[in-house]
């Protein structure tokens, strides 16, 4: 099941974002990030205040997939923030879609990934934004089979550590 994020769900989000970048990334991708960089981005970028605020906000959409009432996955959709001198005012941003490993080949995230673009739609932007590591490539593979075209480049910061990403955008519906 997928359902929008409620106030309640922040804590519970924040331990899934963890789980999740752990066995993505870490033990996934193997990136070799430092410990103290790895306890740096957690503690700055996925802490339940951080889902509390997004939760919040009617400029974010944040959703939750769960299997027999515990989570197992999410996604977070809002205004762009990306590094790109062509996002404008009102452009959509995917910033996070997670599922844990043995929650994968379910459908879930492709339906999480539906259910955010077309939230973000809804609203009408110029543009849709991914940011994707650069060693995804079956992430980049699927973004690009959904319309999305490399914009560009930035280091993603993980504590003092940098992530090579490709900036991916997809141009406003025209239907």
């Amino acid at each position: 099941m997928i359902r929008p994020a409620r106030a309640g769900d922040a804590a519970a989000l924040s331990d899934l974002a963890v789980a999740t970048f752990f066995e993505t990334f870490v033990e996934g991708f193997g990136i070799p990030y430092p410990p103290a960089d790895r306890d740096a981005y957690v503690a700055e970028k996925l802490a339940p205040a951080i889902f509390a605020a997004r939760i919040a906000d009617t400029d974010h959409g944040v959703w939750v997939a769960e299997q027999g009432g515990v989570a197992i996955g999410f996604a977070v959709a809002g205004p762009c923030g990306l590094p790109h001198a062509d996002v404008a005012t009102g452009d959509m941003e995917l910033k996070q879609l997670y599922l844990l490993r043995s929650a994968q080949g379910l459908g879930l995230g492709g339906r999480m990934l539906e259910t955010a673009l077309g939230w973000m739609e809804a609203r009408q932007p110029a543009a849709i934004w991914i940011g994707v590591w650069s060693g995804n490539l079956k992430a980049q593979r699927l973004y690009t089979a959904l319309g999305f075209e490399k914009a560009g480049e930035y280091q993603f910061p993980v504590g003092s550590w940098r992530d090579e990403e490709f900036i991916l955008r997809r141009p406003a519906s025209r239907g």
